[in-house]
């Protein structure tokens, strides 16, 4: 794919993203670390941990949903913070006041702590099986993170270690002046359409993810039409919408190597607007992980499979102390396992081995000789 996965540094992969969705699910690197496989050469699990939480390059917000996104963004990615005020006022900053100063005291007082290291504890039984749990200091942490008082200092094990906003986040972004809101949302609209290529105005509300209503952004996209920072694009019959640069970059005759096989993240850019990945290449994806096993057609968590700009199989695999574990393997209706094909898995293999630091391979019975063999080839590489 010319737009989504020319090799880049891990720098260069947020800046050309944007934003990278965070997801804890764990099977084979967490979501992020597989958006980043599939561009950064060399890439291994965690090797963004260091641009987060000692360079800062990153942070932790919120953009389509939980995200890693750059910290010089940070003016501009504010405005999520007031949108997501009047509800987390409601829930719990105005309904337990006492409870949200002894928080923020705590923090200026000890410094950076996950939610079950602080002394102010309290249960709440009618949270119980809620998203954040029955504990009145997580869902404090959490409305305060969302309003931007306080941020992820780093994880511990893949939790939060919360600090007051100020000592994160450096002081001239922190003290910026405010940026009017139609300047961020016309910016965070074309942030969109730089992550995903090409994009349809009528994009679920997920993948937009904006504290806004769908006229609103109706209202938003003709006018960056008008202006020219976004351009429409008939593709058999249904419209998209990109950036000059996007189309520009795309007419290009940019080399790529057609035979370069990769494993994609079930939360990629890429793989946002699920109907767009229908139309544009015939390829229907479901994320089963939250499905009960008996209604899932194709595994927990399966990964995409991308050959050049098309998709030719599904993986589902896991890793758990140093096993690489295929469970299911799908060709896609139509492909056939030509030697090009296979010589291709095998080097996706050897990388995504690299990628993990697996250490052994486990394959399920009843995979064929071909491909068992091309799998083995590409492990021991």
């Amino acid at each position: 794919m010319l737009h989504h996965f020319q090799p880049a540094s891990l720098k260069g992969a947020f800046e050309r993203l944007g934003s990278v969705q965070y997801d804890p699910l764990n099977p084979v690197g967490q979501n992020h670390d597989l958006v980043l496989q599939a561009r950064v050469p060399g890439y291994s699990v965690g090797d963004w941990l260091e641009l987060a939480y000692q360079q800062r390059f990153l942070y932790d917000a919120w953009d389509k949903q939980a995200s890693l996104v750059m910290m010089q963004d940070y003016p501009m990615r504010r405005i999520y913070y007031e949108w997501h005020a009047p509800r987390w006022r409601e829930a719990i900053l105005d309904r337990y006041p006492a409870a949200v100063k002894t928080v923020l005291d705590e923090l200026k007082e000890r410094g950076p702590l996950k939610s079950t290291d602080f002394y102010y504890q309290e249960h709440h039984e009618q949270w119980e099986g809620s998203w954040y749990g029955p504990k009145l200091t997580k869902n404090v942490l959490r409305a305060l993170w969302h309003t931007g008082q306080v941020h992820t200092y780093r994880r511990n094990k893949g939790k939060h270690v919360y600090d007051l906003a100020r000592k994160v986040v450096p002081s001239y972004l922190y003290e910026a002046e405010p940026i009017p809101a139609k300047q961020c949302i016309d910016w965070l609209v074309l942030q969109r359409h730089k992550a995903l290529g090409l994009m349809r105005p009528n994009a679920g509300t997920a993948v937009w993810s904006l504290g806004i209503s769908a006229a609103e952004r109706s209202m938003h996209l003709q006018e960056l039409l008008k202006r020219g920072a976004l351009v429409a694009v008939d593709i058999d019959g249904v419209i998209y919408h990109a950036l000059p640069q996007t189309l520009e970059h795309l007419d290009k005759s940019v080399k790529t190597d057609d035979h370069q096989m990769r494993f994609v993240a079930p939360l990629d850019q890429l793989m946002w607007d699920r109907p767009a990945v229908g139309h544009l290449f015939n390829f229907e994806y479901v994320w089963e992980v939250y499905k009960p096993k008996t209604l899932r057609r194709w595994g927990y968590y399966v990964l995409p499979v991308m050959l050049g700009d098309g998709f030719v199989a599904r993986i589902d695999s896991s890793m758990i102390n140093g096993v690489w574990r295929v469970h299911k393997w799908y060709w896609e209706d139509g492909v056939k396992p030509a030697p090009e094909l296979l010589d291709a898995l095998e080097q996706a293999v050897s990388r995504f081995r690299c990628y993990l630091k697996a250490e052994t391979l486990k394959l399920p019975r009843g995979l064929n000789s071909t491909l068992r063999g091309a799998f083995r080839a590409g492990f021991k590489v």
